[in-house]
């Protein structure tokens, strides 16, 4: 008789232990809810769409395309030299950096960017060289 009613307290304990351990069958969440609806995010623009109002983008892009630029960068991949975007990633749009890259587009460089030299552009006025580093540094995400 005394081992039924310890069988009976076990079994008592096993099921209360089954119970409060989530065995009864209902299931609630206990985590936070999701958050609401957020507004979509918003579609990056393009650097075009991004300075379509702003004149001396459009006139560097054009001075870069009409001289030997491409030969050398692209705006996202390096080639010979670095690419547009690494330029503007490492260089603000101020006025002394303007002048200083201008500067290196006219005159030539070397070393900033590796062992390859940067052409010198003798022929491009300082405020085509400065348009020209305007567009670039407007690349800037």
């Amino acid at each position: 008789m005394k081992l039924n009613k310890t069988l009976s307290v076990a079994a008592l304990a096993a099921a209360i232990l089954a119970t409060s351990c989530g065995g009864s069958g209902s299931k609630t969440e206990t985590s936070t809810p999701a958050p609401a609806a957020t507004a979509p995010a918003q579609q990056e623009l393009s650097p075009e769409e991004r300075h379509k109002d702003n004149p001396d983008f459009a006139a560097g892009l054009a001075l870069v395309k009409q001289n030997d630029c491409p030969s050398c960068h692209m705006v996202d991949r390096k080639i010979v030299g670095p690419s547009y975007n690494d330029v503007s990633d490492k260089y603000e749009l101020t006025a002394a950096n303007v002048e200083k890259l201008a500067s290196h587009v006219i005159t030539g460089n070397v070393g900033v960017w590796g062992e390859i030299p940067m052409p010198a552009h003798p022929s491009l006025s300082k405020e085509d060289a400065e348009l020209m580093v305007t567009y670039v540094l407007l690349l800037k995400k």
